[in-house]
């Protein structure tokens, strides 16, 4: 009589990061006066929601094995545009069609110099990031702050308001989290970037034509950036172009890796940036309510960041077969 044995559970660093969220999250309800009041959570989850969506741009392309540090400027610059342009008097069609046109030749500029010139992409998007930036402070932006146009309340709903009770950035990062979802599950071209990222040389062998995949990745992400930067400006009423200049790539980084998306390439998915959000939400509410300053929350998350690539390190090494140059 043979004995079959049960599969062992092995976990995760989506189910470690997981727990750590709901000790925290106890934790601060048990001993942070004010952390738990509705209007707390509410704040709470509507401050990381575009966190939580340029989560899902990076989340594409570090699944497609790559990193793009230029998100926040595309965020930024495209968003900044519209508003002004609007505010310029330009319709809102032309204008949406410019800072969409913007957008869509950005990614096509980042995908093109990563994927075709093979050009390492932590360095490409850094350099791009700077040139989008550069280029809005000195031709586009007339102002440091680009406030909302009345003329373009048509759109205000994205950031304003909310249903029953939910904030509409809350309500967009669910949308966007939902159609990411569908196109890295259910459509082949999100498959090919799961095969890309896992083994590009395996793919390419198999006749997949890796160098278009990866364009769309990059293609991708801005055109999330757009969407973010839409949002976020919906909801505060302005776009501040220098926000290129903050920590926030950094905070995009750490929700995705902290997630537990390999940076390997070809693993994860949406629920690990809906953990990885969760649990950076709650720990900057909390630093936040306890009165830590901006310094020592930013030493706080370098320190997370630095362990969590470490742990993603063990749970997924590299090896000689689907490593190469240019990789982050």
């Amino acid at each position: 009589m043979s004995i079959i044995e049960k599969p062992k559970y092995k976990a995760t660093q989506q189910t470690i990061v997981f727990l750590l969220f709901l000790l925290m999250f106890v934790g601060f309800t048990l001993f942070l006066p004010g952390f738990s009041n509705i209007d707390n959570l509410l704040t709470l989850v509507q401050n990381v929601a575009i966190l939580g969506i340029l989560g899902l741009g990076m989340a594409v392309v570090v699944i497609g094995r790559g990193i793009d540090v230029s998100m926040i400027a595309a965020m930024a610059v495209p968003s900044a545009f519209l508003l002004q342009m609007v505010d310029n008097g330009q319709s809102l069609f032309s204008s949406a069609s410019l800072a969409l046109a913007l957008s869509v030749a950005f990614g096509l500029l980042n995908g093109w110099l990563i994927a075709y010139a093979e050009v390492p992409s932590l360095f490409t998007t850094l350099a791009s990031g700077l040139f989008l930036a550069g280029l809005g402070q000195a031709f586009i932006f007339q102002l440091e702050v680009v406030q909302w146009p009345l003329s373009l309340d048509s759109l205000a709903w994205m950031g304003r308001g909310g249903v029953v009770g939910i904030p509409m950035p809350v309500i967009m990062f669910a949308l966007a989290c939902a159609l990411v979802g569908f196109f890295l599950k259910r459509l082949r071209m999100g498959q090919y970037i799961y095969a890309v990222g896992d083994n590009p040389f395996s793919a390419r062998a198999s006749g997949l034509a890796s160098r278009p995949v990866v364009v769309l990745e990059y293609l991708i992400a801005a055109l999330i950036g757009l969407f973010a930067g839409l949002v976020m400006a919906a909801s505060v009423s302005s776009m501040p172009t220098r926000i290129f200049n903050s920590t926030m790539v950094y905070d995009v980084v750490l929700v995705v890796v902290l997630g537990g998306i390999g940076l390997s390439g070809g693993r994860g998915g949406v629920i690990n940036v809906l953990i990885g959000t969760l649990l950076i939400g709650t720990m900057l509410n909390g630093m936040t309510i306890m009165d830590v300053s901006y310094s020592i929350q930013n030493i706080v998350k370098g320190v997370v960041l630095l362990i969590a690539i470490l742990i993603d390190s063990i749970l997924n090494p590299r090896n000689e077969e689907t490593a190469q140059q240019g990789d982050i």
